[in-house]
């Protein structure tokens, strides 16, 4: 599977970092961050951000429009925005394409490929839910990062991980690293 992985300015950049370690031995990964992505990482994780690049098989410069994944040509399976700020999922409602990452997220929608925005941000505006229902009208994946706590989690990393699980089964993946109600 060959899986677009944006990250944005939300808080929440642990999600991306989970996701990318759980993807990386089954999943070919473009990595494309916002600046201010870049920097939430550096603001809420003691983690390079040089090494989540070098984790994966292709990183894309958001300022540069003519990154493969800008095209329609170059196919990838599903695109992940993982934490999605709401400017950058109002921009994806409106059709806004001014960097490389909503291009890719308005490649995705064209090419009806899975889309899948993690929003983080609470509490939510009208103008938020409005967006989210027209993003999700669109057959866009809307998953918040709303962590269950059925599974007792212990640790900051057992509720990141029930986010990446959730994730991962919607890639359609079976390995993901929360537990599953039940068990």
């Amino acid at each position: 599977m060959d899986v677009v992985i944006g990250i944005t300015g939300a808080s929440g950049s642990l999600y991306a970092i989970r996701l990318v370690e759980s993807l990386v031995a089954q999943c070919r990964i473009t990595l494309v961050a916002s600046e201010t992505g870049r920097q939430m990482v550096a603001e809420e994780t003691d983690y390079e951000f040089a090494n989540l690049e070098s984790l994966v098989h292709e990183n894309a410069d958001n300022s540069d429009m003519a990154a493969p994944i800008c095209s329609g040509s170059r196919h990838f399976d599903a695109m992940v925005i993982v934490p999605c700020s709401m400017a950058t999922m109002s921009k994806i409602a409106c059709g806004i394409s001014d960097n490389v990452l909503t291009r890719a997220a308005a490649v995705a929608m064209k090419e009806r490929r899975k889309l899948i925005i993690v929003p983080r941000e609470t509490p939510l505006s009208s103008i938020h839910l409005e967006n989210m229902l027209r993003l999700s009208r669109e057959g866009v994946v809307i998953l918040p990062a709303m962590p269950g706590f059925y599974g007792c989690p212990e640790t900051v990393s057992d509720i990141v991980d029930f986010i990446v699980g959730r994730i991962m089964d919607q890639l359609g993946l079976e390995t993901g690293p929360g537990p599953r109600w039940g068990e």
